[in-house]
């Protein structure tokens, strides 16, 4: 995989650099409620433009049906990577029309512009090979040079991600290179003991990984609203609590697994839980109780887990070698849920080992509920794309970053 300084060595000076960014940010309106993934690829944008390439930037952003939709405008984004950057950020109100081919004619050396929302235009998510090769044919008349570094992306076959760098010389942005090398770490010569802590709402979302890291891991913590699944496995009331009932007997096979492999297989002792789901808008306060998590009454719902559980996965983390966690540890948005996942949080900062919080719910929890991200080994800018690598899939982006 090409580097940018790589690219920077052969000279980029005066030529238009396509970014492929994950500037997918989390929008209240027009407001941006977390940055992190516009500051995550800064950088690389800097770093290019600084060497006198014209950056075109472009990203997808929210779930648009093939169209443009207002809601979805990254107008918010090209405002606030100027701010980070430093510098103007030209926008382009379409992806391949007249506003983008006007706005990258008119940018200087060292300038940089972004692209209205990539997925206002069908062919970006298209499953047809052709209208997709053909809208990264339009992107590439943009550019002369192409920059992967939207790692929240690269496990989607999509024609800025798959398609464009087989038209363009291409190379790996700075972004990509750290949370490849970063996955490495995870899945070759791992530091023991290896602890994955994986919560969300749904077990199904997480089989998979649950299934290759059995063969990696020595402990697994969970938590979240997939937690109930496994209680109900084992023959637990778990109330009105989320559930996968269809789940349960490939979660019974991975627990059985577990035992026979020797990997620790932890699960709540105890949790908080209400017959009310929580205001996340207004947070008033919430009606809750702990019981033991094999004694949740039948018209209750888990929302997070309780203080013995929150001191017993503290406790597994204390000596860790190598920690990835992914997924809350119960409805975080709320203050009176909150405190599953920070102890979790906590827990890994207090860890001796190289700590991974993996992208999604999780890095925005982590910003949310105040913690510094640097004293973390890593926070991932993408949840999907770093299960499915742990999953063992190739990914089509990186794949396409190969030479």
């Amino acid at each position: 995989m090409k580097t940018i300084d790589e690219l920077i060595q052969d000279g980029i000076e005066g030529k238009r650099v396509f970014v492929r960014a994950d500037l997918n940010v989390p929008l209240d309106g027009i407001t941006i409620t977390d940055d992190g993934r516009i500051r995550a690829v800064a950088p690389t944008i800097a770093k290019l433009a600084e060497a006198g390439a014209k950056v075109v930037v472009a990203s997808h952003l929210g779930r648009p049906k093939g169209e443009p939709d207002p809601k979805f405008s990254l107008a918010p984004v090209a405002a606030r990577l100027g701010e980070i950057l430093g510098k103007n950020v030209s926008f382009a109100t379409d992806t391949v029309g007249d506003s983008a081919k006007a706005t990258v004619a008119a940018l200087a050396n060292g300038e940089v512009a972004l692209l209205e929302n990539l997925r206002f235009n069908a062919g970006e998510t298209s499953k047809d090979d052709a209208e997709r090769k053909a809208f990264a044919e339009q992107l590439a008349a943009l550019a002369d040079l192409y920059v992967g570094d939207g790692f929240g992306a690269v496990h989607r076959k999509h024609a800025s991600v798959y398609d464009l760098p087989a038209l363009l010389p291409h190379a790996a942005g700075d972004l990509i290179a750290t949370e490849v090398g970063v996955l490495k770490k995870l899945t070759e010569d791992v530091k023991r003991p290896y602890v994955v802590v994986l919560g969300g709402a749904k077990v199904s979302d997480k089989l998979a990984v649950i299934d290759n890291l059995l063969e990696k891991a020595d402990r697994i913590l969970v938590g979240g609203g997939m937690a109930y699944t496994f209680l109900k496995a084992q023959g637990h009331e778990v109330g009105i609590s989320l559930l996968q009932e269809d789940q349960i007997p490939t979660v019974l096979e991975y627990l059985d697994r577990a035992q026979k492999r020797g990997v620790e297989f932890v699960l709540p002792l105890d949790v908080l839980v209400s017959a009310d789901f929580p205001d996340l808008k207004g947070k008033t306060p919430a009606t809750f109780e702990t019981v033991d998590a094999d004694k949740i009454p039948a018209d209750k719902e888990g929302l997070d887990i309780g203080p013995k559980t929150r001191e017993l996965y503290a406790s597994k983390l204390a000596d860790a070698g190598t920690v990835f966690w992914n997924g809350p540890m119960g409805v975080f948005e709320h203050p009176d849920y909150a405190n599953g996942t920070k102890a979790v949080a906590q827990g890994l900062l207090d860890s001796p080992g190289f700590t991974v919080v993996g992208g999604g719910d999780s890095a925005a929890a982590v910003r949310i509920l105040g913690f510094d991200e640097n004293a973390f080994g890593h926070i991932s800018t993408g949840g999907g794309a770093s299960l499915e690598y742990l999953e063992g899939k190739t990914l089509p982006g990186l794949a396409a970053l190969e030479d």
